[in-house]
Formats: structure tokens, C-alpha cells, sequence
């Protein structure tokens, strides 16, 4: 496959194609120029097929453990299954991943209960939002509309949003 080479070199090339897919997988909407557009849009839609194909892969254990008064207690406990764990360690590997951020006016308390446990917040987010949004769908997850002409250069914009 041929990538636009967006007049910058391999690796700033990549880092920036990267930095501009999680910004549209985060976001759900980004404006840059039209070529960055093309190449961050490709570069979104394998990220959410690489989620889509282990997105349903969770293993479900039932452990018993023994409380401190020496009653035994039942907790099932889930983790990734091979393809799921396999697809998060490929994503982890080509996105930048983003953080929460507080809400204006949240409290500490409530931003740490909602945050509590996400190490990767992109990452659970295309597990958990986009992979069964787009489950039925065979590709076509991104949209790049043409808007204006930039003043300074005279540069074509688009606007790159999920569907």
C-alpha cells in the first residue's frame, strides 16, 4: 500500500499519522489538512478492525477465596482472552494513548471513581464503544468532508470523523 509522504520524514511521518488517528478515535472528530486526513483515517480504520477482531474474547474464572473470618467466598473474575489480549498489545503499540481529564468543576473524588481501574483510556475505549458499534460492518468507519482553504497557505482542510 502507498502512503503520502506529507513532506516529513519516516518517523515523523509515522508519529504524526499516530498522534492524529488517536486524536480521532479520542475525539471522534479532528480538522487538519486533507492529505493528513486521508492517511489519519486509514490509520483509525485498522486500528478499530484490529479491536474489532477481539473485542468479544473474555475468559470468565470462578475463584474461591477464604475471608477473614474463614468463610470461603466465590468472586468470578475476567480477563482478555488470547485474541483480545493479542489486539490490545498491537493497538497499545501503534497508538498514543490518551488520559482523562478532569471535568470542570468535577470533584477528586468522583474523577477518581471514574477513572478507577483505566489504565488506557483510548484503548477500553475502542473495546468497549467502537468494536461492537462497528461489529456488523465490513470497513467504512471514517468520513473526510473537504471544507475550506486555509489562509495562510492556501493549504485544502477536511474535517475526519467517525460514522
Amino acid at each position: 500500500m502507498s502512503n503520502k509522504k506529507i513532506g516529513k520524514p519516516t518517523d515523523q511521518r509515522l508519529a504524526l499519522i499516530s498522534n492524529l488517528a488517536s486524536d480521532l478515535l479520542w475525539y471522534g472528530k479532528i480538522e487538519t489538512t486533507l492529505d493528513r486526513a486521508k492517511e489519519a483515517a486509514k490509520y483509525a480504520e485498522k486500528c478499530i478492525t484490529i479491536a474489532k477482531s477481539g473485542y468479544a474474547d473474555v475468559v470468565t474464572e470462578e475463584k474461591v477465596t477464604k475471608d477473614a473470618k474463614g468463610k470461603e467466598k466465590s468472586v468470578k473474575v475476567s480477563k482478555d482472552g488470547t485474541k483480545k489480549l493479542n489486539a490490545r498489545r498491537k493497538l497499545l503499540a501503534i497508538l498514543e494513548d490518551r488520559q482523562e481529564v478532569r471535568a470542570k468543576g468535577e470533584k477528586k473524588d468522583a474523577f477518581a471513581a471514574r477513572t478507577n481501574g483505566l489504565k488506557h483510556p483510548l484503548i477500553e475505549k475502542l473495546f468497549d464503544d467502537y468494536a461492537p458499534k462497528y461489529a456488523e460492518r465490513n470497513g467504512g468507519y471514517t468520513r473526510v468532508i473537504k471544507t475550506t482553504v486555509r489562509r495562510g497557505d492556501a493549504a485544502q482542510l477536511a474535517i475526519v470523523e467517525l460514522v
